[in-house]
C-alpha cells in the first residue's frame, strides 16, 4: 500500500506526456477575493464546508464571467454576515469586480450557487444557497434583482448544493436544493467541550454524526414562481445530510433523474417516473453505497461518460482515509462500483475530496477527472500521517481503456501547491478550446488554472438555445459521431461541489478535424440532427433553426 501511495504522489511522467499544463493565473487575471468561511480555528462544523463558484455569461457577451460564493464567521453572522458573492466580469485579458454595480449585495453566510434562466427571458439568473436564507437573483439584462420572496424560493435552512432541471418537461426549469444539518451554535458543543467529538485522538468540531439532518426541497417552476412539491413529487425522504446534487438522465429515456451525494449517509438516486413523481432507487441501483456496502462521506460529484459506452457514470468524492467512488452505469438504472478497476482507489486515500468533474482536459476524446482536495481539521497537521490540512489537486488522465492515471504533480503549473480547496467550476473562460478550472479555497484566495496546451488536439463545442423548452436547453443531450466513435454529453446546471459549470457542451476530438454528425435531443424530447461540422470552434444551435450566428 505504501508503495502505491508513493507512486501516486510522484506522478506518472509517461502518462503526463503531451498533457496540458495548468498555471494558476488568478492573481494576474484579477480574481483575488479572499474567501471567508469561519474563523481559522474550526470550532464548529459550519466553519469548514467552504464555498462554490460558477462560470457563466451573465452579460451575454460571449465569454464566461465568474461568480464566487462567500461565507462568514459566527461573530459577523450575528450582525448580518458578509457579502455572499463576488462577481467578476470577463473583459478579455482580465476580470473586473462588478458585484456592487450588478446589484449582488445580499449579506449573510453564502454556500453554493447554480445558474439558469428560470423566467425564460434570455438572461441567466442566479440562486445562492446559504447557512440561513437562500437568495434568488433575477438577471435584468446584466443587473440583478433579489426576487426571492416574490418567486417563493426562500429556503431558510442550511442549504448546500442546488441544481436546476426541467423534471416535468413543461418548458421551464425547476429547482432542487440540497440541505445539510440543523446546526445551532447555542446547543452544539464547541470543539473540546465533549469527549465525543474526537478524530485520531484529537479534539475536533462535532458533526455531522450526532446532529439532525435537514430535508432537501424540490421546487416546481410554475411560470416564474416556485412551489414546494417535495412531498407531491415523492422526494421527501429519507432525510440525509445533502451535499452534491445533479439532474441527469441516467437511463437515457429523455426524462431527467436526480442524484444526491450525502455526507456520512447513503446517496440518493431519484428515478423520474415521467408523471411528475420520482422513485428513490439508490440502494437497488447500486449507487448509494460503495462495493463494501458501506456509506461514505459524499461531498462533490461529477457526471460523465468516462468509458465511452453512451451511458452517464457518476463519481463522488469522500473523506480522507477512504476512497472516492466511481459508479459505472451498466444500463437500466444499475450501477457498479468501478473504483478499483479504474485505478481510483488507493491513490485517493490521503486526500479529502470536494469539487470534482469529468472533463476532457487534453481533448483526446476521453473524459479525464479533476479533484480538489482539502481537510476539515487544521489539527491534522500535527499528526505524522499522509495528507494534511492543505492538500494538492488531483488530475486523473483517462487512458481510454476504462482506467485512469493520476498525473497532477508531473504537469507544468502548480496543481501540487497544497491549498484547503472546496468548490470547483469548469469552463473555457478564454474561448481557446480547452477547459480551464476555477477552485475556491477556504479562508484563502481562489485558483484559476488556465489550461495551456489542451487545444493542441481538436475540439468542438456547442451553445444550445432553447425555443420550445427552457432557454438554456438544460437537460438536452448531445451526441457527436466521428468515424466509429460516438461521444455524449448533457447540458446541466449545478454539479461538482456547490458549483456551476460552463453550460456549453464541449468535446475533445483528438486528431480529428471535425465531426461526421451531431444529434441533439432537446429537453422536450424533440430530436435534431446536424453535420458534418468542422471542429476547433463553438457552434450556436437554436432549437428548430439549426446553426445560427453566435450572439
Amino acid at each position: 500500500m505504501i508503495a502505491v501511495l508513493v507512486a501516486a504522489a510522484s506522478g506518472h511522467p509517461a502518462a503526463a506526456q503531451d498533457f496540458p499544463g495548468f498555471p494558476d493565473v488568478a492573481e494576474e487575471a484579477g480574481i483575488t477575493v479572499m474567501n471567508i468561511t469561519g474563523a481559522d480555528v474550526k470550532d464548529y462544523i459550519v466553519d469548514v464546508n467552504g464555498n462554490g463558484a460558477a462560470f457563466f455569461d451573465y452579460d451575454d457577451d460571449g465569454d464566461l464571467d465568474v461568480l464566487i460564493a462567500n461565507g462568514s464567521t459566527l461573530d459577523d453572522y450575528a450582525t448580518g454576515g458578509n457579502a455572499m458573492a463576488a462577481l467578476y466580469r470577463n473583459d478579455g485579458a482580465r476580470f473586473v469586480d462588478v458585484m456592487l454595480e450588478a446589484g449582488l449585495d445580499a449579506r449573510g453566510w453564502g454556500m453554493g450557487l447554480c445558474v439558469a434562466d428560470y423566467d425564460n427571458d434570455g438572461d441567466r439568473d442566479v440562486y445562492l444557497t446559504a447557512y440561513g436564507p437562500n437568495v434568488l437573483y433575477r438577471n435584468d439584462g446584466g443587473a440583478f434583482t433579489d426576487v426571492t420572496a416574490e418567486a417563493g424560493a426562500g429556503d431558510s435552512g442550511w442549504s448546500t448544493n442546488c441544481a436546476f432541471g426541467d423534471y416535468d418537461r413543461d418548458g421551464d426549469v425547476d429547482l432542487y436544493v440540497a440541505n445539510y444539518l440543523n446546526f445551532d451554535v447555542d446547543t452544539t458543543p464547541r470543539r473540546g467541550e465533549t469527549d465525543v467529538c474526537r478524530y485520531l485522538g484529537m479534539d475536533v468540531f462535532c458533526g455531522p454524526r450526532g446532529l439532525e439532518s435537514q430535508p432537501d426541497v424540490l421546487y416546481r417552476n410554475d411560470g416564474g414562481r416556485f412551489v414546494d412539491v417535495t412531498g407531491d413529487a415523492a422526494v421527501a425522504g429519507p432525510v440525509y445530510s445533502g451535499f452534491g446534487v445533479v439532474f441527469s438522465d441516467f437511463d437515457n429515456d429523455g426524462w431527467p433523474d436526480i442524484y444526491v451525494a450525502n455526507d456520512m449517509t447513503p446517496n440518493l438516486l431519484y428515478h423520474n417516473n415521467r408523471d411528475g413523481t420520482f422513485a428513490e432507487t439508490g440502494l437497488v441501483s447500486g449507487a448509494a453505497l460503495n462495493d463494501e456496502g458501506r456509506e461514505q462521506a459524499g461531498m462533490g460529484l461529477g457526471v460523465g461518460d468516462y468509458d465511452g459506452d453512451g451511458r452517464l457514470d457518476i463519481f463522488v468524492t469522500h473523506f480522507s482515509r477512504d476512497t472516492n467512488t466511481l459508479y459505472r452505469n451498466l444500463g437500466g438504472m444499475v450501477f457498479a462500483d468501478a473504483t478499483t478497476d479504474a485505478g481510483l482507489g488507493a491513490v485517493s486515500l490521503p486526500h479529502l475530496g470536494w469539487g470534482a468533474g469529468f472533463r476532457d482536459l487534453d481533448n483526446d476524446g476521453w473524459e479525464d477527472l479533476f479533484v480538489a482536495n482539502g481537510h476539515v481539521y487544521p489539527e491534522i497537521d500535527g499528526l505524522d500521517i499522509a495528507g494534511g490540512y492543505r492538500q494538492p489537486k488531483e488530475v486523473y488522465r483517462n487512458t481510454g481503456n476504462g482506467a485512469f492515471e493520476e498525473i497532477a504533480l508531473a504537469l507544468e503549473g502548480n496543481l501540487g501547491d497544497p491549498r484547503p480547496a472546496r468548490g470547483t467550476a469548469f469552463g473555457d473562460y478564454d474561448n481557446d478550446g480547452d477547459i480551464d478550472i476555477l477552485v475556491v479555497n477556504i479562508n484563502d484566495r481562489p485558483n484559476l488554472y488556465r489550461n495551456d496546451g489542451g487545444n493542441r488536439n481538436g475540439w468542438i463545442g456547442f451553445r444550445l438555445d432553447g425555443t420550445r423548452g427552457n432557454r438554456d436547453a438544460i437537460g438536452a443531450r448531445v451526441e457527436i459521431t466521428r468515424g466509429d466513435r460516438t461521444q455524449v454529453a448533457e447540458v446541466r446546471s449545478g454539479e461538482s461541489y456547490l458549483s456551476h459549470n460552463d453550460m456549453r457542451v464541449h468535446f475533445g476530438l483528438g486528431a480529428s478535424a471535425g465531426v461526421d454528425g451531431v444529434r441533439i435531443r432537446w429537453p422536450n424530447g424533440d430530436v435534431e440532427e446536424l453535420g458534418p461540422l468542422e471542429g476547433n470552434r463553438y457552434w450556436t444551435v437554436r432549437e428548430g433553426d439549426g446553426i445560427v450566428p453566435a450572439p
